[in-house]
């Protein structure tokens, strides 16, 4: 009876300490998961904080320059828009930062960033941290010397609403009709992309034949590798946004993980329209 005891001692004992590390470590993860949730949601009021900065010195120059001299009366001409000179604030805390992307009344609403290789801000931020999050960033082969033919954008599909997320609402054509278009700015421009498909898709093996791999196009060759890219594109979509683009129109493509397959993604494809206003 005593080795028995002292047995279920020994277990219960081992039981304890399991549980116990169980905890410990469950309680490190929800730390650590409510630190990088607010990390990212810190990442999409980026411009709201620049713009109460700006805003406030602003106020303090004009108030300094009245003292000093008359207002001129000739009319000012603006040149860029308040997000424009806002990203040209974000690029000297990091020159990777190529721009503002946002869908309007959701939750993405980020700097887009680029580096040499498509790994690296997968898992960092735009402050070059490491973070579960990783940032939104644009393929490595876009040149915007040319410009290249396709912006190929990618971002997490984060549990908890941020990042890419919200692309995969797409899915629902109610949701496109209400979310039409994507707002991209630059330095040098501020526009709206228009959706023009929308569609479930994944990363193909070598040996498979006859797929769209998406992922690919960037730069098209000639009109007919456009084309070819657009139409997949419109062959592909869950339903007819109306909309098409016709060669030598720049496209954006925004990806994100999916899970309806094995190494599924969620698509929206786009063409550049309006300049924002």
């Amino acid at each position: 009876m005593d080795n028995k005891s002292s047995v279920e001692k020994k277990i219960a004992k081992l039981i304890y300490i399991v549980a116990s590390l169980l905890i410990i470590f469950s309680f490190i993860f929800i730390i650590g998961y409510c630190i990088n949730s607010y990390g990212t949601k810190k990442q999409s009021n980026l411009l709201n904080e620049i713009s109460i900065y700006e805003n406030t010195n602003d106020i303090e120059n004009t108030n300094v320059n009245n003292n000093l001299e008359e207002p001129t009366t000739e009319p000012i001409v603006e040149t860029k828009t308040e997000r424009m000179i806002q990203v040209d604030k974000l690029k000297e805390e990091n020159s990777d930062i190529v721009g503002w992307i946002e869908i309007e009344n959701t939750n993405i609403s980020y700097p887009v960033l680029q580096a040499s290789d498509n790994n690296f801000y997968m898992n960092r931020n735009y402050k070059k941290e490491k973070s579960i999050s990783g940032s939104i960033f644009l393929d490595k082969a876009y040149d915007f010397n040319i410009p290249s033919s396709n912006l190929l954008i990618y971002g997490h599909n984060m549990d908890n609403g941020t990042m890419f997320h919200n692309l995969l609402k797409y899915k629902d054509k109610s949701f496109y009709d209400t979310h039409p278009t994507i707002r991209f700015t630059t330095p040098g421009e501020d526009v709206y992309y228009d959706i023009i498909a929308a569609f479930r898709s994944k990363v193909y093996y070598k040996d498979e034949k006859n797929v769209f791999r998406y992922y690919y196009f960037v730069n098209a060759e000639n009109e007919d590798e456009y084309n070819n890219f657009v139409a997949n594109s419109k062959n592909a979509s869950l339903y007819d946004t109306g909309k098409s683009a016709s060669y030598g129109e720049q496209l954006m493509t925004l990806s994100t993980c999916a899970y309806h397959v094995t190494d599924g993604r969620f698509v929206v494809v786009a063409k550049k329209g309006e300049k924002y206003k």
